[in-house]
């Protein structure tokens, strides 16, 4: 991608914080074969990427439910308790978003995330997001990554040209995707190979 960014655009889930279900419900399930079970049957990545769509809690825990009826206590708790599915800080990332604020560039995100649970999340960590000049979030558009659409809803929303912005995400699907869309995509390994690449950048 020609142009020099001058603004970062990061992922949240995987960049900026660890995020795993498992977090959550380790707490709630003592024993491992059962957590696995539960998590690779049950509560699965494909049954939440529902609400990183668009779909509403109540509806998906609902048909979840009735195909396990055993386990509605266990699935009711995932909108409630949703902030222990994240387990603090990446290493090192916070402290970078705060550099580059420091220095003034221009900070966003993309991700994907239910429009019901990233409120919660966001109130919960607003020293860091109050940096950000504006969050596209999944749920709320109805437009996941790595779907094109959804990075050209991103520059349009945040007054950015192709060539203008990083784009930062854990999965190199996403950061191809944007790519495409015309941001200059760093697939995020841990927070010392961004630091170079945002220097390379001379965005610090």
């Amino acid at each position: 991608m020609a142009g020099t960014p001058h603004a970062v655009v990061f992922d949240i889930g995987g960049v900026l914080f660890h995020w795993h279900p498992r977090y959550l419900y380790e707490r709630l399930i003592g024993d491992d074969r059962a957590l696995d079970a539960f998590l690779r049957d049950v509560l699965t990545m494909d049954w939440h990427f529902q609400h990183d769509e668009g779909r509403p809690f109540a509806e998906t825990s609902a048909e979840l439910i009735a195909r396990h009826p055993e386990h509605e206590a266990l699935i009711a708790v995932w909108q409630s308790r949703f902030n222990e599915t994240i387990r603090g800080p990446m290493e090192g990332m916070h402290e970078l978003v705060a550099e580059l604020d420091a220095k003034g560039v221009p900070l966003f995100s993309i991700t994907n995330f239910s429009g019901e649970f990233f409120p919660p999340f966001r109130d919960a960590n607003a020293d860091l997001f109050d940096r950000f000049r504006d969050i596209v979030v999944s749920g709320d558009e109805k437009l996941v990554k790595p779907d094109q659409a959804i990075y050209a809803l991103a520059l349009d929303r945040f007054g950015l040209r192709p060539g203008e912005a990083m784009f930062i995400d854990d999965r190199l699907e996403n950061v191809e995707a944007a790519d495409l869309a015309g941001f200059h995509g760093h697939h995020f390994i841990d927070a010392a190979h961004l630091r170079v690449a945002l220097q390379r950048a001379s965005l610090l």
